[in-house]
């Protein structure tokens, strides 16, 4: 979003934890999770693919004790059966009781293990962090709200609106800035699952209405607002049923919702000796800090590894503008002020913890602290090295 005018319209979009691509990410990170409870140590690049009533599992494990890929592979139906129990799925083309479940998970090459056994980088590549204080989680507004939408709805369909909305949804905001200020919403745009043939788009959207304007600014929505409510009319058949559904596709919803530059690596699946996911978090946490220690108002921060190498090879900041010092003393407090090897970013923010499936849906970032441990990037406790490390 970095933009010159002072006046223009952004879009982000977001899905809920059962659309076919986010439930890949869910039974990933959820064997993912498994694997850390086996193994803190182990390795793990865990691919999921979906389509009608069929779960493929692939990719790679090493672990480092006595746990073994077949002890796993035990243990993979449960896990992919309960993990869509959950999500809500029990449709005649996506059932949980009725999936048929294709494991292919093996041992991770020896090559790869060489260089992350040093400490090193897991794999070469960018990765890129980001906050900005147009809203309290210091993330962009359109992702930030869409998400919430989405949120929200879950937590209705699961209860008072059970029977009614299905897991499958997306939404779509589009924000018009004003001052670089977001100021009011010109568009919504929300499709969501439905279990009865019977529904219109006008019915679906005076179900779903309340819970919008519920999470949403309610300054910010006007009469000139305009609602798109499944635009296209029915949509009942939701899941992999509807689309088939592949780890790692989501990456712009998972990240900035395209407000800001993404290095291209998905997260879910992964071990945080990957640097696609583990420093992808630690540019999120430093960014975040930057902005919240008041060293600027908006900044995109970027990363580089190489494989089998543990520091980074660059550090880049950039604040729009908007900081208070210096940009370059900035990167050299970063360089003070956290570790950012593999091993220094796991350690920070006590990543070897089953806390992975939780980040799985509604975003990696803008989501709560939890005392066990999730999402622990979004803390802003390094406010003062920062601050103290400037020169």
């Amino acid at each position: 979003m970095n933009n010159s005018r002072n006046e223009y319209d952004f879009t982000s979009e977001s899905v809920s934890e059962g659309h076919p691509d986010k439930v890949c990410d869910r039974i990933s990170d959820s064997i993912l999770d498994e694997i850390i409870r086996l193994d803190p140590n182990a390795r793990v690049a865990c691919e999921t693919f979906a389509t009608t009533n069929q779960v493929v599992i692939g990719g790679e494990i090493g672990f480092n004790s006595h746990n073994n890929i077949a002890d796993l592979s035990k243990m993979i139906p449960e896990i992919v059966s309960s993990t869509v129990k959950e999500i809500g799925y029990e449709q005649k083309g996506f059932h949980w009781k009725n999936l048929n479940i294709i494991n292919l998970l093996h041992e991770q090459s020896s090559d790869i293990a060489l260089g992350v056994d040093k400490d090193g980088a897991g794999d070469q590549g960018i990765m890129f962090g980001f906050a900005v204080d147009e809203t309290r989680e210091l993330m962009p507004a359109p992702l930030q709200y869409s998400q919430a939408i989405l949120k929200r709805l879950s937590i209705a369909r699961r209860n008072e609106l059970k029977g009614i909305l299905g897991p499958d949804a997306k939404s779509q905001l589009t924000i018009g800035y004003k001052e670089n200020k977001p100021r009011f919403i010109k568009s919504i745009v929300v499709s969501t699952q439905h279990f009865s043939e019977e529904l219109s788009s006008e019915e679906v959207k005076n179900i779903i209405y309340p819970y919008v304007i519920e999470v949403v600014p309610s300054d910010w929505l006007t009469p000139e607002t305009v609602w798109h409510v499944n635009p296209t009319g029915k949509f009942v058949i939701g899941g992999p049923d509807g689309d088939a559904g592949l780890t790692g596709r989501k990456i712009i919803v998972d990240t900035y919702g395209g407000a800001a530059p993404h290095g291209g690596g998905a997260f879910s699946g992964k071990d945080p000796t990957k640097v696609d996911r583990s420093a992808a978090y630690a540019a999120r946490y430093l960014a975040k800090n930057i902005v919240a220690s008041g060293l600027a108002r908006k900044c995109v921060l970027q990363l580089s590894y190489a494989i089998g190498v543990p520091e980074p090879l660059s550090i880049y900041v950039n604040t729009f503008g908007s900081n208070s010092v210096p940009e370059h003393g900035i990167e050299r407090s970063i360089q003070k002020s956290m570790d950012l090897s593999p091993k220094g970013i796991i350690n920070h923010l006590d990543l070897l913890k089953p806390i992975y499936s939780k980040t799985s849906a509604y975003g990696h970032f803008g989501q709560e602290v939890t005392e066990e441990g999730h999402f622990s990037w979004e803390k802003t406790d390094l406010v003062d090295d920062l601050l103290r490390n400037i020169n």
